[in-house]
C-alpha cells in the first residue's frame, strides 16, 4: 500500500508540472520535406520531444524534395504566412530570408545553452549565422558521400561485394548478365547531382573539389582532372540507364529488394535499410567516401530557421522546440532513426550501427569539407542540376559538352 500511494504521488506531482509548465503551451507548425519511411520515423522523434513540452507539434509536411518544397516554404514566409519554423538545408538557402529581416535570431537560447560549445563542427553553427547573430538550429550532419551496395545483388550475379567504386564499375556488366540494374539512380537534378559531387570528392579528392566550387575556378572545372570525374559520371549514366525510378527512396527500395546493385546517396539511405529491417553488413554494406582512399565527407545537413512571429506563447514555443531540438537524448533518438550523424560531439553513440560508426571515425578524424549548400548559392546549385539532369538523361551527350558548359556554370557561379 505504501508503495502504490508513493507511486500515485509522484504521478500525481508529475502531472502539476507538467500542467504548470504548459500553462502557455501552444500549437507550432513545423515545415519540412521529411516524408519516406525512415524521414517519417526519425520526425516522429522531434515531434514527441516537443510535445513533451506540453505544446504540439503540428506537422507540415510536403510531399517531394527539398526543390519542391523549399519555394512553398519561402513564398508562405515572404507572403506573410509564416509557419513556426522550418527546414532548409545547412548553407546559404534562407540568406535572403535572414537579410530580409523575416527570421528571428537564437541568441538567447545559443548563448544559454553553450550552442558554441558542443556543436561539432564548428562550421555547422558558422553557417547559421548572420552578423554575429544565431538564427538557426542544425540538427545533424549528412554526408553525401556513400555507397550503399545489396549483397544479395551481388551473390545472385556471381561476384564479390566490391569495396570501392571501381570494384563496382568493373562487376556491373555481371550484374546486367544476371538481369540486375547496376546503379539505383532517380531521375531528378538534385539526385544526378549530388551523384556527380560523390565522384568529385572520391575520385578528384579535396583540393580539386575546393577549387572548383570555393575558389570557382573555371580552369580547373575545365581541366584534365576534373575529365577524369566526367569520366566516372559517363560510366555512372551507362550503368543506370535501366534505373527507371523518380524519387531517391525508390531507388533506394531497388537496392533493398536486390534489384539494382548500389546506390550513391547520402546517409539518410541508411533509414530505409533500418525500416525494411536489413542489417548493415549482412543484408547490405554501406561504403563511406565511395570506398576509395583518404574518404571525405561533406557537412551538409539539416536545419530549423524560425520566422518572426507576433504571437508571443508561440514565440515562446519557438524558443522550446529549438532546445529541444538539440538536447542530447532527442539528438540520439532522432539521428539513429534519420541514419545521420548527430551535431553535438558530446552524445552517447554506443548503439549506433556499423555504418554509422564508419562515418563517425571520418568526422573525428577531422576528414570533412563544406557542401555545395554552403559554398555556392541556390542559384548556381539549380544551373548545376539542370546541367546533370541533362547529361544523364541524354546517353548521347558527349562528357566534354557536358565539362564545357560545367566549367562556364564555375566561372560564373556566386
Amino acid at each position: 500500500m505504501r508503495y502504490r500511494s508513493v507511486t500515485a504521488m509522484l504521478a500525481a506531482s508529475a502531472a502539476a508540472l507538467a500542467f504548470a509548465g504548459s500553462a502557455g503551451a501552444t500549437d507550432l507548425e513545423v515545415t519540412h520535406w521529411w516524408t519516406s519511411g525512415g524521414e517519417a520515423a526519425a520526425v516522429a522523434e522531434l515531434a514527441k520531444a516537443f510535445d513533451a513540452t506540453g505544446n504540439h507539434w503540428v506537422d507540415g509536411a510536403i510531399a517531394g524534395s527539398g526543390d519542391t518544397a523549399r519555394p512553398i516554404m519561402v513564398s508562405r514566409i515572404t507572403g506573410g504566412d509564416p509557419m513556426g519554423a522550418t527546414q532548409f538545408n545547412h548553407g546559404r538557402q534562407a540568406e535572403e530570408l535572414v537579410e530580409a529581416g523575416l527570421m528571428r535570431n537564437l541568441d538567447a537560447v545559443a548563448a544559454k545553452e553553450n550552442w558554441k560549445g558542443v556543436i561539432n563542427p564548428p562550421s555547422l553553427l558558422e553557417g547559421c549565422m548572420l552578423d554575429g547573430h544565431v538564427y538557426c538550429v542544425p540538427v545533424n550532419i549528412h554526408a553525401w558521400q556513400w555507397l550503399w551496395l545489396s549483397n544479395k545483388a551481388f551473390a545472385d550475379a556471381g561476384v564479390k561485394v566490391p569495396t570501392n567504386w571501381n570494384e563496382f564499375v568493373a562487376a556491373a556488366p555481371a550484374l546486367e548478365k544476371a538481369g540486375i540494374t547496376p546503379l539505383a539512380l532517380g531521375k531528378q537534378g538534385w539526385q544526378e547531382g549530388g551523384l556527380f559531387n560523390n565522384l568529385l570528392l572520391a575520385i578528384g579528392g579535396k583540393d580539386l573539389y575546393l577549387k572548383v566550387y570555393q575558389d570557382k575556378d573555371a580552369e580547373a572545372a575545365g581541366g584534365a582532372e576534373m575529365a577524369k570525374v566526367f569520366k566516372a559520371a559517363d560510366d555512372a549514366r551507362k550503368m543506370a540507364k535501366n534505373s527507371n525510378v523518380q524519387d531517391w527512396n525508390q531507388a533506394t527500395n531497388l537496392v533493398i529488394t536486390g534489384k539494382a546493385g548500389g546506390q550513391s546517396m547520402g546517409d539518410w539511405a541508411q533509414g530505409e535499410f533500418q525500416v525494411a529491417g536489413q542489417v548493415a553488413g549482412k543484408d547490405y554494406s554501406c561504403l563511406v567516401g565511395l570506398g576509395m582512399p583518404n574518404a571525405t565527407i561533406t557537412t551538409g545537413g539539416d536545419s530549423f530557421y524560425f520566422p518572426k512571429l507576433a504571437d508571443e506563447a508561440k514565440s515562446k514555443a519557438q524558443e522550446e522546440l529549438a532546445s529541444v531540438m538539440l538536447s542530447p537524448k532527442t539528438q540520439v533518438a532522432f539521428n539513429l532513426k534519420k541514419g545521420s550523424m548527430p551535431v553535438r560531439g558530446d552524445v552517447d553513440l554506443t548503439t549506433a550501427n556499423d555504418c554509422m560508426k564508419k562515418g563517425l571515425e571520418v568526422l573525428k578524424a577531422g576528414n570533412v569539407i563544406k557542401s555545395t549548400d554552403e559554398l555556392i548559392s541556390p542559384d548556381t546549385n539549380t544551373q548545376f542540376n539542370d546541367l546533370m539532369a541533362e547529361f544523364f538523361a541524354k546517353q548521347d551527350m558527349s562528357v566534354e559538352d557536358a565539362q564545357k558548359r560545367f566549367a562556364d556554370i564555375i566561372g560564373s557561379a556566386d
